[in-house]
Order: C-alpha cells, then structure tokens, then sequence
C-alpha cells in the first residue's frame, strides 16, 4: 500500500471516528428546566413512575395507551408524560451494569412499547437527581428522542401539577 493511500485510509479512520463520537453526543436526551414545562392542550396528564415491578410498569403503558385512545391518539388534544425516577430509572438504561439494577432481567418489550406510545407525543421525563445519587453516567440512557432529563423527578412532579397536568399512579 502506498503511503497516500495509507494517509487516506488512516485520515477517513479518524474522521468515521470523529463523526460516530459526534453522533454519540447528539444522541443523548436533552435536558429540561422546569420553567420549560408548560401544558399546550386541555387535556393533560403526568404519569408518576418510580417503581421497578415490570407488570406494575406494563400496567402503566397499558394505561396510557388507553387513555390516548379515549382522544383517537390526537396529540392536539391530549398530552401524556412520565415522570420517572428512582427504581423506575432501571426501564430506561441501556446499559445497566454499575448500577442497583444490573442484575435485573428487563423484557424489551417494555421499551418498545414506550417508544410507541411516543409516536402520540408521549415524553419520559428522567430525574437527574437518580443519576447522581446512584453514581450512574447520563451516557447509560437509552438513545431515544422521547427522553429528557430533568433536575428533579419530585419537582417536576409539583411543576407539573402547578400548571395544570392531572396527577396518576399506576398500580
């Protein structure tokens, strides 16, 4: 191989890298202030997930989507978060080792299912203060559009509902 070739080869080796760390950082879930939340439709609803049962989290999903299709999925009239938090955390990391979680076995199909409902304008809102208190790298979060991250769970919670959201529980 001659060395102009070798140059080039080497040069697009850096760059492919160069591009996969650039997409790798705009790949992580943006980060929210609460003074950012703000209630755009009538009807609009906070979903409270701080638990790590999946069937109570599936239980969850479930509730959503049948609450979205009470308003034919129109995303004009209705919007749905999760505020997530603690133990609830675990559904969405892609990479749970280091963590409370990392012997847990989690059924994809939770994740699938949430990532559907995001299609209707469904957002998970991540609290920081999980992340930090459990030494867990913001880098472990799945890579999906619908996540965002938030200072506190228990403050978007109150914010939230300051603004109008009605409050559910799951379970």
């Amino acid at each position: 191989m001659n060395t102009s070739r070798r140059h080039l080869l080497g040069a697009l080796a850096i760059s492919g890298t160069a591009i996969g760390a650039t997409r790798l950082a705009a790949a992580a879930p943006a980060s929210l202030e609460l003074q950012a939340l703000k209630k755009d439709t009538d009807i609009a609803c906070l979903y409270h997930c701080d638990f790590g049962d999946p069937n109570r989290f599936s239980q969850m999903l479930t509730n959503m989507n049948n609450h979205l299709s009470v308003y034919d999925f129109d995303t004009m009239r209705v919007k749905l978060v999760m505020v997530v938090h603690g133990a609830g955390l675990k559904f969405f990391l892609a990479d749970r080792s280091g963590t409370p979680w990392e012997k847990d076995t989690i059924d994809e199909d939770l994740f699938k299912r949430a990532e559907g409902l995001a299609k209707f304008g469904v957002e998970a809102y991540l609290c920081k203060i999980t992340y930090q208190r459990n030494k867990i790298d913001l880098g472990k979060t799945r890579d999906a559009s619908f996540l965002k991250f938030v200072p506190s769970g228990v403050a978007t919670v109150a914010e939230l509902q300051s603004k109008g959201y009605a409050y559910l529980k799951s379970g």
